[in-house]
């Protein structure tokens, strides 16, 4: 059977996850009777909620006597770490653009990936059926990226398609015909993608590895493209790291293909194919699993480096191991040395302490996702505010910060606000040019740490109308201080479960952030002070009883609901001498020195220093 590997790559809700459940169902790979969820390729519970693709994953579908291997990719640039790698498996992408948004920062991000390649994009516009949509414009737009990003002039005659990827059809013309679904676009995967090189069947069997996972059943479990040779089960194997240093021998147990959504055991695959192996326990993404008698690695893809790092501390708190059942610093210290072996774009150093440790991601959200996926796990740990990576320029000696291209979509009437919390947070304007339908796109070069929690308040300012995208640019001098947090916070003074008359009383002094009858303790922030200052309050005082019965009967205390504290939004909040609290059933905030007396001489050396 021939065969074909392609990606589809876009921004993220471009519609990616969405065309190919349509290709899994047009092929008769996924039964019509079959109950299939939406975007079936989403599987993991954080990808459905937050609606986004994670994790790369892989399926194949067969047209025509070929099988097409498909690889979803991520969108966001958190999780670019992916997306680099899935590039070198494929021999071509289907770059998907919204006809109404046009290219976004992950569309150039995705598409200089996939030129620096070599490979030669499919352009597909989707979403042709939006009131809004403006494909010849569009059109214009995605040419000019690839000559933005010196495509060659091979990849500059790229053929286009147009479709609605939820109405599951795509055509040469925006008009259609709608009828025969995605037909021209399997058709065009096939004459347009080249077959994967297979080189000669008497070469050592070599694969890199690209994407990792932990199966109960087979252990690890690493997917990649056979670039040279062929494999079977028990066939003996090495790996090498990228150096050449060899890490270990083993012997493969299982090979798993990729059928529609399963994955079926084969006995044999060659080079070209897409697989996953089963049986070596320390190989890992970037690797070569290779014939015992290959002695040079390929050449892996560079990762991008980090540009956001958080302090990961075991809980201290006196709630501490109340919530969760895994508290101590060696299961996290496990947990998170076998995230860093699959996402490659992580990075854990262990402090000098031993009880916290240094995690460098590409972006809050990775992060973010990393806390929320081992909270869900049963971990308790606390975490720092996010802080950028910064540099050394070895010739000057300067200090360097990362850089960020910013764009923001915003209604007319909302884009001064925008101009100027941006120019606040020292960023740069590079561009202002209407978007059609009343809304205007600016575009910034932003530190990442002034971006640090400003997409709440950007939806805030713009009553939720505003979309915003970031992308890493470059590094840059340091651009000076920014100014924090306006408000202090309200402390509480004592352990116990706080009570509802005493919150309504301390009401005038700002908003609150937890509900009576919650667990508090001395050194946790229960509320917003309206003033600069820290303030530390009593919130287990109740009413005093007596025995005189008064005239009128007490009212019920009505409380203003607390402000929510959801995981981003309080990792963005806080400040460096406050932490938050994550368990499996709580977010808590707390100060990082309980004690009020520790948290004074803290305050006083920082001044100091």
């Amino acid at each position: 059977m021939k065969l074909r590997n392609i990606a589809i790559i876009a921004h993220v809700d471009h519609g990616k996850t969405t065309l190919v459940d349509k290709l899994l169902a047009q092929s008769g790979s996924v039964r019509e009777n079959q109950r299939v969820e939406e975007r079936a390729m989403d599987s993991n519970d954080l990808e459905k909620e937050r609606g986004i693709t994670i994790l790369a994953k892989a399926t194949s579908v067969e047209w025509k006597d070929t099988r097409i291997n498909i690889v979803d990719t991520p969108g966001h640039a958190d999780f670019g770490g992916e997306v680099e790698r899935i590039l070198n498996m494929v021999d071509g992408a289907v770059i998907l653009v919204d006809a109404s948004e046009g290219p976004m920062p992950q569309t150039k991000f995705v598409l200089s990936k996939a030129l620096k390649v070599g490979l030669k994009p499919i352009v597909a516009i989707n979403k042709i059926d939006r009131p809004d949509e403006r494909h010849q414009e569009v059109l214009n737009e995605i040419f000019d990226l690839f000559v933005n990003l010196d495509a060659t002039e091979e990849q500059l005659d790229f053929p286009v398609l147009y479709g609605s990827g939820r109405g599951g059809w795509m055509a040469k013309a925006p008009e259609g015909p709608q009828t025969d679904g995605l037909t021209p676009l399997f058709d065009l995967i096939l004459d347009h993608v080249p077959e994967p090189a297979t080189g000669s069947a008497d070469e050592p069997f070599r694969m890199i590895g690209t994407i990792l996972e932990a199966n109960p059943f087979l252990g690890r479990i690493i997917t990649g493209r056979v670039q040279s040779g062929s494999i079977k089960p028990n066939q003996a194997v090495k790996v090498l790291s990228g150096d050449g240093t060899q890490i270990e021998t083993g012997r493969i147990s299982k090979i798993l293909a990729f059928r529609g959504l399963e994955r079926t055991p084969i006995d044999y695959a060659e080079a070209g194919d897409i697989v996953a192996i089963a049986g070596l326990s320390k190989g890992t993404v970037a690797d070569t699993f290779c014939d015992p008698s290959v002695t040079q690695p390929l050449a892996a893809q560079p990762i991008d480096p980090p540009t956001v790092t958080m302090s990961f501390i075991v809980n201290d708190s006196p709630l501490a191991g109340t919530e969760g059942d895994k508290v101590t610093s060696r299961v996290i210290r496990d947990r998170l040395l076998k995230e860093a072996e699959g996402n490659v774009a992580l990075k854990i150093e262990e402090a000098e302490d031993k009880d916290s440790f240094f995690v460098s991601g590409r972006g809050e959200l990775q992060l973010a996702v990393l806390i929320e996926t081992m909270r869900r796990e049963g971990f308790e740990i606390g975490v720092s505010r996010p802080r950028v990576v910064m540099k050394k320029d070895e010739a000057t000696g300067d200090t360097l910060e990362p850089i960020e291209e910013v764009v923001i979509d915003v209604d007319e009437e909302h884009s001064g606000i925008v101009v100027q919390k941006m120019s606040e947070r020292k960023a740069e304007m590079k561009e202002l040019r209407p978007s059609g339908g009343g809304r205007q796109r600016l575009v910034f070069h932003a530190p990442t740490r002034g971006l640090i929690g400003y997409q709440s308040e950007l939806l805030t300012d713009t009553r939720g109308t505003a979309i915003m995208n970031r992308l890493f640019h470059a590094y840059a001098p340091f651009k000076g201080e920014l100014t924090g947090r306006v408000n202090g916070v309200l402390i509480a003074n004592a352990a116990g479960e706080a009570v509802a008359y005493a919150l309504f009383n301390l009401e005038d002094r700002g908003p609150m952030v937890i509900d009576p009858g919650v667990k508090v303790y001395e050194g946790m922030i229960i509320g917003i002070h309206q003033r600069d200052n820290d303030l530390e309050v009593n919130v287990l005082k109740g009413k005093q009883l007596t025995n005189i019965r008064a005239a009128g009967k007490d009212e019920a205390v009505k409380l203003t609901p607390p402000i929510r504290m959801t995981l981003d939004r309080a990792l963005s909040w806080i400040q460096d001498d406050e932490l938050v609290e994550v368990t499996p059933k709580s977010i808590r905030l707390r100060k990082l020195y309980l004690d009020p007396h520790e948290r004074k001489r803290f305050e006083k050396s920082r001044k100091a220093a």
